[in-house]
């Protein structure tokens, strides 16, 4: 978020949002990205303010704030079109700012605290087949649209990544050339910048050797492992249109993104009896709770498979 933005905000407000995201980056490591959302939210919440208030709201402002006021700005955001998901994502970074006036002793916003977040429905993760997740690992599917072999190896290794290590597409595009060696594990840095440790199956193991194999430019040890057509750094967005070429050749979904890829590591890994808090190191989750969406999923495909073939269904 530009500084100028800020300008329209209460001095002492303003000063208080950057300690805020010095803090947010220092502490708490989170991605620039990630700060600029947290900080959209909370300048969204005094815009609001400063319009039904009727001026700047002051740290003062703040903390008078009632439930009634928190309500009013929930219902202009949804007279805005905004959904619930978004909502939630919004009233979540407002009060992380909140939480940082209290606990620096610049005054309690408790009218945040004490109004709910709205309700959303809960989507299941949509994994791919067994054979529809090792078919986009192929190289030879995409082969005959004008690209060339290096590409084709290199989009195979990331994608077989996602699926054979459970990694998000971050973590694999943020590998370094020299974390690729001997060993069968592999060291990812996930969300907050935490590590862990990954087994490297043989499958794909291989087709990052075919990669390293074909393709045509240096990569330093301390340089990414994953390159675009150019030599810079692979962007997401290459793989995300890659998968969509991908879902045309082989019928796939449109829920088949390179992210499903993940869901179906952990969707397959617990149908095969694998063990849910090994589940939950290697896909990096901090909270149990965020695995156990996977049960979910497994019972549902129980559950239809007892439709589709029982007898008494």
């Amino acid at each position: 978020m530009a500084d100028a933005e800020l300008t329209a905000v209460a001095p002492q407000v303003a000063a208080e949002i950057a300690n805020w995201r010095q803090h947010l980056g220092a502490e708490r490591r989170m991605s620039p990205k990630t700060i600029e959302a947290y900080q959209r939210d909370v300048l969204q919440f005094l815009s609001f303010l400063a319009e039904h208030l009727g001026g700047t709201p002051s740290l003062k402002d703040l903390a008078a704030l009632t439930p009634a006021d928190v309500r009013a700005f929930m219902a202009a955001r949804r007279a805005d079109g905004i959904g619930s998901r978004s909502l939630m994502r919004s009233l979540a970074g407002t009060r992380a700012f909140a939480r940082f006036l209290e606990r620096n002793g610049k005054g309690r916003v408790g009218a945040l605290s004490a109004v709910r977040a709205p309700k959303i429905g809960k989507t299941l993760p949509r994994p791919l087949a067994v054979s529809g997740a090792r078919a986009v690992a192929d190289p030879d599917i995409a082969a005959g649209d004008g690209r060339e072999p290096w590409i084709h190896a290199r989009d195979a290794a990331v994608l077989g990544l996602l699926y054979g290590c459970g990694l998000r597409i971050s973590e694999a595009l943020g590998l370094k050339r020299g974390e690729f060696g001997a060993r069968d594990m592999l060291t990812v840095t996930g969300k907050g910048r935490k590590q862990r440790m990954v087994p490297l199956i043989a499958q794909v193991r291989k087709l990052i050797d075919d990669y390293l194999a074909l393709c045509p430019h240096e990569l330093p040890e301390d340089g990414p492992l994953f390159i675009g057509a150019k030599g810079r750094p692979l962007s997401p967005r290459i793989l995300q249109l890659a998968m969509a070429r991908l879902r045309g050749a082989l019928g796939l979904a449109e829920t088949a993104t390179p992210h499903a890829l993940r869901h179906s590591f952990a969707t397959h890994l617990l149908a095969r009896g694998g063990d849910l808090r090994s589940i939950q190191e290697l896909l990096g989750h901090a909270s149990l709770s965020t695995t156990q969406i996977y049960t979910e999923v497994d019972a549902e495909r129980l559950i239809e498979a007892y439709r589709s073939a029982h007898p008494r269904a």
